[in-house]
């Protein structure tokens, strides 16, 4: 059935996302990732007042390399939900709306993530 004559329609290998469309995507995982992680937030705080022997199992978790590169995710999805948001909230104002105004923002807001996440992890 296949019709060589008619175009064929935009697919993801030929398809190049905008950055913006790319942010806005991301900006809903790191919500979710965000989400996720407050049942880390939780254990942590249960395990608080449980006593030390709790608490110790939280921290050698957090500790280890799985442990680690879960926390350092969840930092640098909570830099980037928060500039993303900043960026949002300036769209709120009517300001940013031009194609290149929006790029650009879009990628500050990416670089600004992995400043922050590892000035962040540096200064621990």
């Amino acid at each position: 059935m296949s019709n060589p004559g008619r175009p064929l329609s935009p697919h993801l290998s030929i398809y190049r996302w905008p950055i913006t469309m790319t942010l806005s995507i991301l900006h809903r995982v790191s919500g979710i990732a965000l989400s996720i992680g407050l049942l880390m937030f939780a254990w942590w705080l249960v395990a608080a007042s449980s006593g030390d022997a709790a608490y110790q199992e939280v921290v050698s978790f957090a500790g280890s390399i799985p442990g680690r590169v879960m926390l350092i995710g969840w930092s640098a999805a909570f830099f980037f939900h928060l500039a993303n948001g900043i960026r949002h909230l300036v769209w709120d104002l009517g300001y940013g709306f031009e194609l290149k105004t929006a790029n650009a923002s879009a990628w500050f807001v990416l670089l600004l993530t992995v400043v922050l996440t590892a000035g962040y992890w540096v200064a621990l």
